[in-house]
């Protein structure tokens, strides 16, 4: 069954663009590792705090191998780090959506 997993993260508004920066260190360590990139966002209008992340994978145990691989990156390692150093994310959590199978 495919899913999506939606990263909810609260961000400190003032590190939005070191908040892209890490979005955008994603956009090859993702697929590497064994995830489909839907894309990351920012808050455009209205709330200035909250942006997402969206990664599908073919099944539950594909998302289990990716946080292995995830985990097992020197890249994937360098970026956690990066967010950490500048404090930019304040909280995350995430949820994981079954894909509705269109006719």
């Amino acid at each position: 069954m495919p899913i999506t997993v939606v990263i909810r993260y609260i961000i400190d508004p003032f590190q939005r663009e070191a908040f892209a920066q890490y979005a955008r260190n994603w956009g090859p360590i993702i697929p590497k590792c064994g995830g489909k990139l839907v894309g990351y966002f920012l808050p455009y209008e209205g709330t200035n705090n909250v942006a997402l992340g969206l990664i599908s994978f073919d099944s539950l145990a594909a998302y289990e191998t990716y946080r292995a691989r995830l985990k097992a990156s020197p890249e994937g390692a360098a970026n956690f780090r990066f967010a950490q150093e500048r404090r930019l994310i304040l909280s995350e959590e995430r949820t994981f959506l079954e894909t509705v199978p269109l006719p």
